[in-house]
């Protein structure tokens, strides 16, 4: 089951979105990505969110109150590098797709009001390049370790990580024990 996260500060264009895209199947290349996605009016809580639960895809819209989608995705980024980032827009200015590319590295752009197909669509090749690219780099990790570049143990963080965002992140007190902040939760 892959994860979308849906981020727009309109709720109706949200639960439209996930209507589009848990109702119609989300095909590339012969296989169906099966999908589960999550809603969010605010990219700060998107962005709560996603430190500590691992994102296969996430769309946002490019105009938002408080933070745009390329300053929301640039930083969902620094947390999830390996989620494939879409940005959705009603308003196509050459300086917002630039910055989306350059800074927010998206896998696409798309135009508001979205034709359904090629919004599943893109959707399902970005998952696509996603496991192409996810595979590519854990061969290349393998590589690593057999060269001695990396330990087994670096491997097995780095899978971890990818599967639970801050599982290996652990706050240590002055005597050596360990400090658990349930207020994160």
């Amino acid at each position: 089951m892959y994860r979308i996260m849906l981020v727009d500060d309109e709720e109706n264009i949200l639960k439209a979105l996930r209507r589009v895209l848990v109702s119609t199947p989300c095909v590339y290349d012969g296989v169906e990505y099966k999908i589960k996605v999550d809603i969010f009016t605010s990219p700060a809580e998107a962005l709560q969110h996603a430190r500590h639960n691992a994102v296969d895809l996430v769309l946002s819209d490019y105009r938002m109150p408080g933070m745009d989608g390329v300053a929301f995705l640039k930083e969902f980024k620094q947390i999830q590098p390996n989620a494939a980032r879409l940005i959705l827009s009603g308003y196509a200015d050459l300086n917002a797709v630039i910055g989306a590319i350059n800074e927010a590295q998206i896998y696409r752009f798309l135009n508001k009001p979205w034709n359904d197909y090629e919004l599943v669509s893109s959707v399902a090749q970005a998952l696509a390049y996603r496991n192409l690219m996810l595979e590519n780099q854990y061969l290349a990790d393998k590589a690593r370790v057999e060269k001695g570049k990396m330990t087994p143990q670096e491997l097995e963080r780095k899978r971890l990580e990818e599967q639970e965002p801050g599982i290996t992140k652990v706050t240590w007190g002055p005597d050596g024990s360990v400090i658990l902040d349930e207020s994160e939760e």
